[in-house]
Parts: structure tokens; sequence; C-alpha cells
């Protein structure tokens, strides 16, 4: 159980530090003078990791639109919690952004104390990237070839299938309950402190198996070392072609990707959100970032800002049940 999750709102307000000195007066912030200084988008993220992967190439090419430099700040803790807190908390202005993902839909419901809500304190500025996930296995541990062999041993061997996640709390935490939870099976969770962490020991053959974004395991595939189970999308990979989709190896409707979106403090005026929208619609559009994406695995739609909202709303009912489904509580 994981209790004291976050600091009451004067503790967080001393965590901001500099990222609120210079804001102060956001709320009084005139949108057409916008951006007069730096803009610090923050990754609720260790430093190194998938979203970093997706967020520094956007900001390096929004500042060249906006005249001002965008600051990726790497603010990791808590499932994201900690730096989605800092962004909930901050001025208004244009000035804190946050590079959100699929955890924060569910966090509010798995832990009690998360001090945010991704519907209610935060407007969605943009779709970054989304990136489906899959069931890898070190092959030299398990043997195995398919998910109906790694099902069939997990039952044969409760709990003794160690199972890597990227943390307590994140997604692929909750694809490992999601998981137990349709078949049946009892696995071993071992939680390291960011993604690179557990691809790291399942290269190494410290732990078994662990669900790792498409993205991050592309130059793994022809490894002896790791063996690709089953993709949790709805259609097969295109850069993995012969690996099946869950519902290919009977587990229909088992989805779960990580998506990665701009979003701004509730109440940030609508130019600036439009002016922000628009540059990371330019980013997204260059060639050299399409080809970033497609070699990494990952998927954008050019999409409205009322889409990507469209799109949280469903993305936090249907984590809602996945968390519930896969009985994650932390308090």
């Amino acid at each position: 159980m994981l209790r004291g999750f976050m600091p009451d709102r004067v503790g967080r307000r001393g965590i901001l530090g500099g990222l609120l000195a210079a804001g102060a007066s956001g709320a009084k912030v005139h949108a057409a003078d916008w951006p007069a200084r730096p803009v610090t988008w923050v990754l609720p993220f260790p430093t190194g990791g998938e979203a970093d992967q997706f967020a520094r190439p956007i900001a390096e090419r929004v500042s060249r639109v906006l005249g001002q430099p965008v600051n990726v700040d790497n603010r990791g803790g808590f499932g994201g919690a900690l730096g989605t807190n800092l962004v909930a908390i901050a001025p208004p202005d244009g000035y804190t952004m946050l590079v959100g993902y699929t955890g924060l839909c569910y966090a509010p419901l798995i832990y009690p104390q998360a001090g945010f809500d991704l519907g209610r304190s935060f407007v969605p500025v943009s779709a970054l990237a989304r990136v489906p996930s899959a069931l890898v296995v070190s092959a030299g541990l398990l043997g195995i070839s398919d998910l109906k062999q790694f099902i069939d041993m997990a039952k044969q061997k409760p709990r003794t299938i160690s199972v890597a996640s990227s943390g307590v709390g994140t997604v692929s935490h909750l694809a490992i309950g999601l998981l137990e939870a349709r078949t049946g099976i009892q696995l071993k969770h071992v939680a390291y402190r960011g993604l690179g962490g557990a691809l790291q020991e399942l290269l190494a053959g410290q732990v078994s198996a662990s669900f790792i974004p498409v993205s991050s395991i592309l130059e793994h595939v022809g490894s002896r070392k790791l063996r690709v189970l089953a993709v949790a999308a709805q259609r097969r990979e295109a850069l993995m072609p012969d690996v099946p989709t869950f519902a290919d190896a009977g587990i229909a409707d088992f989805r779960v990707s990580t998506w990665y979106g701009l979003f701004a403090p509730k109440d940030t005026p609508d130019p600036i959100l439009e002016r922000t929208y628009g540059a990371v619609q330019l980013a997204l559009g260059e060639a050299e970032v399409k080809k970033i994406w497609t070699e990494a695995g990952a998927k954008v739609e050019l999409e409205t800002r009322a889409d990507f909202g469209r799109f949280v709303g469903r993305e936090i009912i249907t984590w809602g049940r996945i968390a519930k489904e896969a009985n994650i509580k932390l308090e």
C-alpha cells in the first residue's frame, strides 16, 4: 500500500519553485503577447523514457514556430502523478503545460490521493503519439513460443512467472492485472522505476516477461533473448506482421496502448491553446517527424482539439473500467 501519496497543496507549491515564480500573474496574461519568455513542458516521467522520444522532437520544432524555447522538464514519480500535480496548480498562462499519457486517465481511481482529475484539472491541446504494447518474454527463461503456452504455464505454476512493469500503477502494471483477470492466472509482479529498468532486466534474463510498448522492442524483435507473444492492439503491428494480436490468440478485446498528448491547466486562454495546437500540428506534419514515429511503431492522427478532447474522454471511461477489472488500488 502506498501511503502519503502526495504532499498537501502547500508542499506541492513549494516543489514548483522556479516553475511558478515567473508566472505568478499568469491569469492576467495577454494571449496576443504570448509567449514572451520560454515555455515549459513537464513530462511526469524519468529522463530517457519513451515519452522523451516523442515529446522532445515536437518541443524543438514548436519552439521554432513560437519564437521562444520550449523546455522539456522531467518530473517523474508516483506513476506520473507528481509532475501532473505540478502542472495542475500552475498558473493558466500557457507557460507551463503537461505531456500527459494513458496512466493519468485512471490515476485518481487507483490513487485516492492523486490530487488531480485529468478531465477536470486540464484542457486537452493535442495528441502527440500512440503506441500499442506487446507481451514480451525472455526466451531463455521460459522457452515458450506463444501466448497459449504462457497462460498454460502460469496456470500450472501460479505466482512463479515474474512479470516486470515500469512502476506501480503504470499502464504495464494494469496490463498485468488485466491479463490475470481475463485468464484466471496469477503472476509475480515486479515493479521497476521506469520502462528502461524493466526492459534491461528482461533482456538480462532477470525477469520472465513484461508488457512493453512496441516502440521500445522493435530493435530486439530479432534477438534470441526476447520473444514477442502478442500485440495488445486491434490490428497486427505493421512492423511485426507475424506477431498475433491478443484477439488472434483467443483473448478478445484486450487492448493496451500508451498514448501521449499535450495538456494545459484549466482556464488557459483559448488563443494560447489554439496557437500551441497549430504549432504542434505543423511539427507532426513534418516528414522527418513522421519517419521517426513510423520507425518507432507509433501512430498519430492529425485531429482537431475537440477530437482529441473526445478521445481523452473515452479513454478515461475505458481505463477506469480496466482499473476496476484489474483490481489495483493504492492508498
